[in-house]
């Protein structure tokens, strides 16, 4: 079998599409994440803690000067840049819950959707008979 038709069955398989939607779609809504993180939440919590912008905390490790911005200690040279991680931290937080209260939702219409559990099928005619016959031997 041919390289092309081995990857064709296998791009075609319905997981492969599946999961390439999916890391469509959660690239796309990581970013929808990402600007509800830095334009919204981000500077709410900097105006209740007094204006701080947590993007450029940083630390020089090359001997920085104080009071620059984070781009341009990094073009001076190493930094520590732990305001960048709290971001991140916190859109990754954001996201996870995000992610477990659409699951939570889905798994709550999924319930909702079950079907209610079938009675227990009658025995066949035939079995019924011969058992009856087994139960009159041992008799």
């Amino acid at each position: 079998m041919s390289i092309a038709k081995e990857f064709k069955e296998f791009a075609l398989k319905g997981n492969v599409v599946d999961l390439a939607v999916g890391v469509i779609i959660g690239g796309a809504f990581g970013k929808i994440v990402d600007s509800i993180v830095g334009d919204l939440i981000m500077p709410l919590v900097s105006r209740i803690f007094g204006g701080l912008d947590f993007s450029n905390y940083y630390i020089g490790l090359a001997g920085q000067a104080a009071g620059l911005t984070l781009v341009e200690a990094k073009k001076t040279g190493a930094v520590f840049a732990y305001g960048s991680f709290l971001t991140v931290a916190i859109n990754f937080i954001i996201l996870a819950f995000i992610i477990f209260m659409m699951v939570k939702q889905m798994n709550r219409m999924n319930r909702a959707e079950a079907p209610a559990a079938a009675a227990p099928a009658a025995t066949p005619e035939d079995v019924v008979l011969l058992r009856e016959i087994r139960d009159s031997l041992r008799k």
